[in-house]
């Protein structure tokens, strides 16, 4: 049966007040990419350097276009002000005399006088403006809330991968825990949470209508999202760099654009969806309705159509492979295949019993059951490798570390975690956390902004 998706473009204004967009113009940060490589230009407007350096932009009232674009103040040397000969200033974060600030300027240049930090920016913590430059601020709220790092739960251990740290959450503790020694304060307790470009945690949590976006340098929440009901999974499409979260309760899926932060679509999708999973080239969504027991899929590049491909009970996983649909349940030690095109039955396959997460690497579907991982080789759907993992725990999770061939297997029952290698199929080592892992995401270590 096949149901037409209805979905509409929302204002901003139905979620958050309109805000100033920190678009940098692209001749800046070509120039400045080109002294500095790798710098990280943050959606709100801040400029990062690769070795943390901060500077905070100021957009002038009207902007030139020379034919060639040049500055002044030794952008090389990291001065405190570098102008640009369109009008564009560059304004160098500073530690002076217990807060966050800018150099002080006796008589700042025009540029620098009628110039406007973007009314969007996360300010440092304990930031003050000097006093002939409190102009610059426009409408900008600069904030006061510290930053949500705090100690972490005593007997947590070091991350298992060396320049990786382990984000973590579990149903005992409301807060983020880190394998770096430090864990993020949260007032509820996280439902789910995934990570964006290394550099951001969007946190959804029980209780609440708020998906929390969270900048790791930072340590802060950088941007929150209000829905009209409480938003639970998450899943990324890494490749587009947008994030789809559901909100059961109200039978919607939302779109948001990672980039800039901002919500872009209200997908109307019928039913309670859960346990979603996004297609390798992200045109394919598919969810499970808990409130029918059908498995759905949204077709993303077809306009938004939503196929139904049938009932299958107690689902605790979906994933997508080769035009085929893979489906396990909690209650059953049988995986079903169907055919995406026909929505037929291709086979079933028996599997280790309460299996509780797939993977798909490398023209493999990895299965994650309560103490044991298979290997399915998707091209002829047949189990290749068994690989034994534990005889008193209860695994639950295979998290993919990004740029690896490693995948790294949670258990609820015991504090450890399983490193596996899933191009050589074999286990790379067995680690101690310290904490069970409820769920996990696996990220490039990040330094702090705003070194004293």
């Amino acid at each position: 049966m096949k149901k037409v998706l209805l979905f509409c473009l929302l204002a901003l204004s139905l979620f958050a007040p309109a805000s100033f967009a920190a678009n940098i113009p692209d001749n800046v940060k070509h120039y400045v990419n080109g002294v500095f490589p790798n710098t990280y230009f943050r959606f709100d407007g801040l400029i990062i350097l690769p070795d943390n350096t901060v500077y905070m932009p100021l957009f002038p009232a009207r902007m030139t276009e020379p034919e060639k674009l040049s500055e002044t103040g030794s952008l090389s040397k990291k001065g405190d002000v570098v102008i640009f000969n369109n009008g564009f200033v560059l304004l160098k974060v500073i530690y002076q005399n217990g807060h966050y600030t800018f150099a002080p300027m006796s008589d700042p240049p025009a540029a620098v006088r009628s110039g406007l930090l973007p009314q969007d920016i996360l300010t440092p913590p304990n930031f003050v403006v000097p006093d002939n430059l409190k102009g610059i601020k426009g409408n900008l709220h600069i904030s006061e809330e510290e930053p949500l790092r705090t100690a972490a739960m005593a007997g947590i251990k070091p991350s298992p991968l060396p320049g990786k740290t382990f984000y973590i959450i579990t149903p005992r503790n409301k807060n983020i825990q880190t394998t770096d020694g430090w864990a993020i304060t949260q007032k509820r307790i996280p439902f789910n949470i995934k990570l964006h470009d290394d550099r951001f945690l969007l946190v959804t949590s029980f209780g609440s209508r708020v998906l929390d976006m969270i900048s790791i340098a930072d340590g802060r929440v950088i941007k929150q999202i209000e829905f009209k009901s409480n938003p639970e999974e998450i899943v990324i499409d890494k490749k587009n760099k947008l994030a789809y979260v559901a909100t059961p309760q109200s039978s919607d899926v939302y779109v948001i654009n990672l980039v800039s932060m901002t919500l872009l679509k209200q997908i109307k999708v019928g039913g309670m969806c859960e346990k979603m999973t996004l297609s390798a080239d992200g045109t394919k969504l598919f969810y499970y309705d808990k409130k029918t027991r059908d498995i759905m899929a949204v077709e993303l590049n077809n306009n938004y159509l939503i196929r139904d491909l049938g009932r299958f009970p107690n689902v605790s996983k979906i994933a997508y492979a080769g035009g085929k649909v893979y489906i396990t349940g909690r209650t059953s030690n049988r995986l079903a295949i169907i055919d995406y095109g026909t929505v037929g039955l291709i086979a079933e396959v028996e599997i280790a019993q309460k299996p509780l997460d797939m993977l798909v690497f490398g023209g493999n579907l990895f299965i994650l059951s309560q103490n044991e991982l298979q290997v399915l080789d998707v091209a002829t759907d047949r189990i290749t490798n068994n690989i034994h993992l534990s005889q008193s725990g209860f695994l639950t999770m295979i998290v993919p570390v990004d740029g690896t061939d490693l995948g790294v297997i949670t258990d609820v029952v015991q504090p450890v975690c399983v490193v596996v290698n899933l191009a050589t199929k074999q286990i790379v080592k067995t680690s101690t956390l310290g904490i069970t892992a409820g769920s996990m995401v696996v990220g490039s270590k990040i330094n702090a902004l705003y070194s004293k």
